[in-house]
């Protein structure tokens, strides 16, 4: 009666088993994988090893120049916008490049360019450099900042939702001014380049699988025998991601740079402010 049993219950198993086979089913389930990695995550500013940024800036700038004859013999104060006419608006467009070398390591590649000119009929005794210029000149002036910057990032936290990243910049950069009278064929140019370093934090929140939050800052300040100076980049961004290679943000940026100098090349002051809104689109892999 039990071999009859234990028979009958043997066939009926092997007759479920071919049905299921008929039906293009596995006669059992298969095999859990305990060692399979977890699955990429979605494409964001975490996840991507690879990001190119077309952005266009508008920021309200302010400058101001004291260009001195030597270190004893200061130059007058001046605004580049107020005094010599240079705009105080700017429409700027730049390109910023991201590569995530390995899960926590990125290095990000930004290039700074403002060019402006100005005239001005002065209203005041200004020295500046060597020359002097009179009340009732009119001048024409023209100013070239450009800028260089190579920024290392470690993240210390990386979650599946949000990043924060610390490093160091290294930043080279180049300012070139000029004003001169041309009714008197007199005017006055100045040149000064250089490095410097900055320390940077960066860090994003993923708010939903489309939308995220940015924002970054580098911070310097430091002298040597001849030049004290600071600088300070502080930026905040919300991007869309529309397609999984391609977002679209809107963000805004202050910068401000200060530098005072007693060397042979540029003796004087410079500072300079921007500010303002931006829109960016963002390709990444």
């Amino acid at each position: 009666m039990v071999r009859s049993l234990t028979l009958r219950s043997l066939c009926l198993l092997a007759l479920f088993a071919a049905t299921r086979a008929m039906a293009g089913e596995p006669a059992t389930e298969p095999p859990r994988e305990l060692l399979k990695p977890p699955e990429e995550l979605k494409k964001n500013p975490i996840t991507d090893r690879f990001a190119i940024s077309g952005i266009y800036y508008q920021p309200a700038v302010e400058t101001e120049i004291r260009f001195d004859r030597s270190p004893l013999l200061p130059g007058t104060p001046i605004s580049a916008e107020d005094t010599l006419g240079m705009d105080d608006e700017l429409n700027q467009g730049t390109v910023q490049m991201m590569f995530r070398v390995a899960p926590k390591h990125r290095v990000r590649v930004d290039f700074y360019k403002m060019t402006r000119k100005g005239e001005a009929t002065l209203d005041e005794l200004v020295i500046f450099g060597d020359d002097v210029f009179l009340p009732g000149d009119d001048v024409v002036s023209s100013m070239d900042l450009r800028m260089l910057g190579l920024t290392y990032n470690y993240s210390i936290f990386r979650r599946e939702r949000w990043e924060l990243a610390l490093g160091l910049g290294l930043h080279l950069m180049e300012i070139k001014g000029e004003a001169e009278v041309p009714a008197r064929f007199t005017g006055e140019t100045f040149d000064t380049a250089g490095p410097f370093a900055t320390v940077a934090a960066d860090g994003t929140f993923l708010i939903t699988k489309r939308f995220s939050f940015n924002a970054r800052a580098q911070y310097f300040t430091g002298n040597s025998s001849a030049v004290d100076g600071s600088y300070g980049n502080y930026h905040a961004d919300v991007q869309f991601r529309a397609w999984p290679n391609l977002a679209f943000g809107l963000g805004y940026t202050s910068m401000s740079m200060r530098i005072d100098s007693t060397d042979v090349d540029f003796s004087g002051r410079f500072t300079l402010k921007t500010r303002g809104p931006e829109a960016f689109v963002r390709m990444s892999f």
